[in-house]
């Protein structure tokens, strides 16, 4: 099984560089929309309820004290070789329909969101928090509330594919 290292890494050879809290929220609907499609994770590492959003400890550890991180500066041997076809268009259609969103905008969509929320529980926004989001919360909020819709999930024709 992949590591959310190994995701992150595949997130940022598809999308380029990008800020620490985005790629952390791309790694969190990459492994929610897997749960809700597929019903398992791409990952076993869990996600935190903190202030900016979901976070997972085993990626900060990799870009602490970073705010833009690049394809490369993470210690993953090969993503690509990691992760199997079906999860790379899990992430690749997670990245079609939010990459194009800053991190402080995707932080927000989280806040909006049931699993951090249930979480936190009756923390206010600022306050810190280290619960973990559980994988069946994610999983059911997501089953009910996609991140991808269906006419996304279809694949994209090829020069050579007849429509």
């Amino acid at each position: 099984m992949a590591t959310v290292v190994d995701v992150a890494a595949y997130i940022l050879k598809r999308c380029g560089a990008m800020t620490t809290m985005k790629l952390q929220k791309l790694a969190f609907y990459s492994q929610a929309e897997s749960l809700a499609r597929r019903g398992h994770p791409l990952f076993d590492e869990d996600f935190q309820a903190w202030r900016g959003g979901p976070v997972c400890r085993e990626l900060y550890a990799q870009h602490r004290g970073k705010f833009l991180i690049r394809e490369g500066e993470l210690p993953v041997n090969d993503c690509e070789k990691t992760l199997s076809e079906e999860e790379k268009q899990t992430i690749d259609a997670v990245c079609a329909v939010l990459s194009s969103r800053t991190g402080n905008e995707l932080s927000i969509r989280t806040h909006a969101e049931s699993p951090w929320k249930i979480a936190r529980g009756d923390l206010p926004p600022s306050a810190p928090c280290s619960t973990i989001i559980s994988k069946k919360t994610i999983q059911e909020y997501y089953a009910a509330n996609p991140i991808v819709r269906e006419s996304m999930q279809k694949q994209v024709p090829t020069p050579n594919t007849f429509i």
